[in-house]
């Protein structure tokens, strides 16, 4: 990064500079790659971009809406093409932002195969049999020789992770030895020492990539779409993707935004073809489920005070994993927080604890008290309150489709089994009256509450299960009845009542 201090710059002034990169001895030449995104947030008043280049196996997309000038020169191993753009902001329409907008995109990689195999040819994996013994040595007492779980968790929490592009990786081209002396890799690197590793205890696995968020297959092959690797591995008739730069996943789970898209195998191949996809699974290795346990009690002064623990496991758990082991402890607190504000809970948040982050083999838990100084009024008869339960998230209904448009499916997602449950601990001599539980079932999912009050203390329990991860759009009708059920079921209140609440008068003395 270049940082450049210009003084007396007032609003209204331009500024104009030039920045020149060159590279030279990339180890994917001859062949190059290109892409750019014309700035619209206002802040670059005019903008000249020039592309020069020979014409022979290139392929270039540019954004309909932001055209090319084209001029073409000379002719045999001299020929050039030149595609150019001078715009204001007054020529740009609104668009895409972010690292998934290109408005020109130019490539020489003929097909995804032949990029595949040219960042295969640039691996260094030459290494020695030390490796092993230097593996079991960092994996600490509890490594297991040979465990392709054990060596998973050696190197995605042992070997830290460096956030560095693909194109920056293979430039530096280290070995698996330095990759583990170093104790540190970017995602390629560690899926690579990873890959090695587990040679001596499965199949050779093999490696893929995976994009940023656009479907690799309808792109044109360029390095700088791939985000990270993953390595796949078989053992028996099981196979896992592991995702080692995550540092803290469970072993075989992959972030849900990579699931079901196409992963790009990385291998040497002679075939040019685009025909070089792994399809990532949908599927996790274990069943996902979320529990909520509540502990609370209300007060004569109409205080709540309440403790709180999650258990989880799957998509969620992932979620919390990477939030918590990339927090300082002493932010917990404000995780914790933003947990609480996203179930619907209101209050002074305090004592934050949570499982180890690494402890991959159990389902993760966090746990925090919560109090709310004004959370009822006793002075209001009766007095209404709702379970003091998360609310449990389903699916929005399908929107009506435009008119000649296809309906979409309903996206449940995965399959999840959800259980929440709450004990409310009242005053002395309250009086709850409490609504009657639900029951519903379906062929994607299941729901059932129950709710009860005994010696001054309320119960109430929810319990969903999605089944499916995806219905029929014709089965909307199905789905709507269902969501309504359990809406209907969420919005039931508790009736409260005490004695008089007002404080006696004072005795004259």
């Amino acid at each position: 990064m270049k940082s450049v201090r210009i003084l007396g710059l007032e609003p209204g002034d331009s500024l104009e500079y030039r920045v020149i990169t060159t590279v030279s001895h990339h180890p994917l030449a001859p062949d190059f790659w290109l892409d750019h995104t014309f700035d619209r947030s206002g802040v670059v008043s005019r903008e000249i971009f020039v592309i020069d280049a020979p014409p022979p196996r290139l392929r270039i997309h540019v954004n309909p809406d932001t055209p090319a000038a084209i001029n073409k020169s000379g002719e045999g191993d001299s020929a050039r093409v030149s595609y150019s753009w001078d715009l204001g902001q007054d020529k740009l329409k609104p668009g895409q932002t972010g690292e998934d907008a290109q408005d020109v995109a130019l490539t020489t990689f003929s097909s995804w195969s032949q990029l595949s195999s040219s960042i295969a040819k640039t691996e260094y994996d030459g290494f020695g049999t030390w490796i092993y013994l230097e593996a079991d040595e960092r994996g600490g007492p509890e490594h297991k020789r040979g465990s392709p779980e054990s060596l998973y968790r050696l190197v995605s929490q042992k070997i830290a992770t460096i956030d560095l592009p693909l194109e920056l990786s293979i430039s530096v081209g280290r070995d698996v030895e330095q990759i583990l002396k170093s104790g540190y890799g970017t995602s390629e690197e560690k899926a690579r020492l990873l890959s090695i590793l587990m040679t001596q205890a499965v199949a050779p696995p093999r490696l893929v990539m995976y994009g940023g968020g656009r479907p690799l297959e309808t792109e044109l092959p360029q390095p700088s779409l791939l985000a990270g690797t993953l390595l796949v591995m078989s053992a028996g008739t099981k196979q896992y993707f592991l995702d080692p730069s995550l540092e803290v996943a469970p072993f075989g789970v992959v972030p849900a935004k990579l699931r079901g898209l196409k992963a790009l195998n990385m291998e040497e191949t002679s075939t040019d073809t685009d025909d070089c996809f792994t399809t990532i699974p949908t599927e996790l290795p274990f069943s996902s489920l979320q529990r909520v346990y509540i502990q609370s009690s209300l007060s004569p002064e109409g205080a709540l005070n309440a403790n709180i623990k999650y258990v989880m496991r799957g998509d969620n758990e992932l979620l919390l994993r990477v939030a918590f082991h990339k927090t300082p402890k002493e932010n917990w607190k404000n995780v914790a927080q933003l947990l609480a504000l996203s179930d619907g809970f209101r209050g002074q948040i305090t004592n934050v604890t949570a499982s180890d982050p690494y402890e991959t083999h159990s389902p993760f838990t966090v746990q925090y008290e919560i109090a709310q100084p004004k959370f009822v009024d006793w002075s209001k008869k009766p007095l209404r309150v709702p379970a003091f339960l998360p609310m449990l998230g389903l699916p929005d209904p399908p929107t009506k489709p435009a008119p000649g448009a296809a309906a979409t499916p309903i996206v449940l997602g995965t399959p999840l089994d959800v259980e929440v449950s709450a004990t409310v601990h009242l005053p002395a001599g309250t009086i709850a009256h409490i609504p009657t539980g639900t029951s519903v079932s379906r062929d994607f999912a299941t729901y059932t509450s129950q709710y009860s009050a005994k010696d001054a203390t309320l119960t109430a329990t929810r319990h969903l299960n999605f089944i499916l991860k995806v219905i029929s759009a014709d089965r909307a009708a199905d789905y709507n009845a269902f969501l309504r059920a359990v809406q209907n079921d969420e919005s039931q209140v508790f009736t409260l009542e005490r004695g008089d609440t007002t404080p006696p008068a004072p005795k004259n003395p």
